[in-house]
């Protein structure tokens, strides 16, 4: 959001699943330093050491000196204007997201078992909850 694209942007969805897996990212030289810091810190691959998942929690995050203009009571009492509102017509409208054509996904290769094997932990989280 801060660039205008994600950190493991293509333009091939399935690109952006390889990026993921690699964990390399490609940072613009106009990124600010302490929002690059945030960022790095929130894609850690090992979750334990990852911001937000350690021992102060999220309260990591809101100390971050990306955040240290920011009143977290004002978050909470939804005092502050948002940037940007979405244009919202029903629930479920999907119409803020990009559209990704179907057919991509014949041209890329099925991933590795090591490759699957990344996400062996992910996928028992959301069976056990």
């Amino acid at each position: 959001m801060l660039i205008g694209y994600p950190p493991f942007y293509d333009d091939n969805p399935l690109g952006i699943y390889e990026k993921i897996l690699s964990g390399k990212v490609e940072w613009p030289r106009s990124m600010d330093a302490v929002a690059k810091d945030l960022v790095k810190k929130l894609l850690v691959l090992d979750r334990t050491k990852r911001i937000g998942n350690m021992k102060n929690g999220s309260d990591d995050v809101k100390r971050h000196r990306w955040f240290k203009h920011l009143d977290w009571t004002d978050v909470y009492n939804r005092k502050l204007k948002p940037p940007i509102v979405p244009q919202v017509r029903f629930e479920g409208d999907t119409s803020n997201f990009d559209e990704y054509p179907e057919a991509d996904a014949k041209k890329t290769r099925l991933p590795s078992s090591a490759e699957r094997k990344l996400f062996d932990d992910f996928y028992l989280q959301l069976c056990h909850k």
